[in-house]
């Protein structure tokens, strides 16, 4: 990843400027505002176990009210937290991991994942021959855009299988969400290579796809993060152990009723809702999109608490892009976690499960 420009830099200010309007018309004026970068365009599923606790009541019970800003790219996000000018972003490591490579990590630190392995898949029309990723030489491959992450993973999957992704894939950016599917389902493209909540859209669309079977030994890496300068760790942990709890809550509220979860979202964003849907159309649409993501909110590895960070998952993606990374304990912290998990998850569960909006 090249170093970033002042131009990327202006713009990433431009973005958290123009973003900050979006925070929920639910926040209330005695709490302090939590602001928070998110790396999406606009306010979607794809985050919804970070936003649902201030509907929820989580928010407030730890004293702060969130201010989410979207900053369209996870490149914005991370700038944002670098000056300031969010509390807490969310850091996804294949933006991270090169800049500690370069020695140009600014010395945030990842602590608590709120988003495990693996999220990314290739789907085919429902009529394609391809059926494996070894199908795929010589094919055209969409991704969203060549910037998301579903670009690099893809490309380094297919390079493990014996297919170099420059001479034998033609790749094509297609756009985001039902887009890409249309650009599948009119033949624009062969295949599609994108993640869980993008093909949920997709799904919600009624577009027809094939998810082609995975190869076996995909590397545990894709997690995403709360991240947050150390100065504000230190000078603000209860916040930051907050937001952690908020969204470990919202997390296993989500597990125990995604339909919960998703009339919360929309009470908080009803502007997600699909233009001139019914009430019951538009909680379909959101538990469509989030399904696969709400699968990823525990950790995968055993006795691990929630929002624990395995480190591993950053050796193997620094292995699989030839990173040279070195100590890690500047990138990340588990030493707030044990904090973030003092609630009653059997109590959470149960308030999902009777919730009636």
């Amino acid at each position: 990843m090249s170093q970033l420009t002042r131009r990327q830099i202006m713009l990433a200010g431009a973005a958290f400027s123009a973003a900050l309007a979006s925070h929920p018309r639910t926040a209330r004026a005695d709490l302090r505002k939590l602001k928070f970068g998110v790396g999406l365009k606009a306010m979607g599923p794809a985050v919804i176990s970070t936003l649902i606790g201030e509907g929820l009541g989580y928010n407030a019970e730890e004293g702060f009210s969130i201010a989410p800003a979207p900053l369209g790219t996870n490149a914005n996000v991370q700038i944002a937290i670098d000056r300031g000018d969010v509390d807490i972003g969310i850091g996804v490591p294949s933006f991270g991991l090169p800049l500690l490579a370069k020695g140009e990590w600014q010395g945030a630190l990842n602590y608590y994942e709120y988003t495990y392995p693996y999220k990314w898949d290739v789907a085919v029309g429902p009529d394609s021959k391809v059926k494996a990723y070894t199908g795929l030489k010589g094919l055209k491959v969409g991704v969203s855009d060549f910037g998301s992450t579903e670009y690099p993973v893809t490309r380094n999957i297919l390079r493990n299988l014996g297919i170099d992704p420059d001479a034998d894939v033609k790749w094509i950016a297609v756009g985001n969400g039902i887009q890409s599917g249309v650009a599948l389902q009119r033949g624009a493209i062969d295949a599609l290579a994108y993640y869980d909540t993008g093909f949920g859209q997709i799904e919600g669309a009624n577009i027809p796809f094939r998810l082609l079977p995975r190869p076996a030994d995909l590397p545990m890496i894709g997690g995403q993060f709360l991240t947050a300068r150390k100065p504000f760790l230190a000078e603000n942990r209860a916040l930051a152990v907050g937001l952690g709890r908020s969204v470990a809550k919202a997390s296993t509220f989500l597990l125990a009723s995604p339909e919960a979860g998703a009339k919360v979202f929309l009470k908080l964003y009803p502007e997600t809702a699909p233009r001139g849907s019914s009430s019951e159309d538009a909680i379909k649409a959101i538990l469509q999109a989030s399904a696969r993501r709400i699968q990823l909110f525990t950790p995968p590895y055993p006795g691990a608490k929630i929002g624990q960070i395995n480190p591993e998952e950053f050796v193997q993606e620094a292995k699989m892009f030839d990173y040279k990374i070195g100590a890690l304990d500047g990138f990340f912290t588990n030493d707030l976690i044990d904090d973030i998990n003092k609630f009653d998850a059997a109590k959470i569960a149960a308030d999902a499960r009777g919730y009636v909006g």
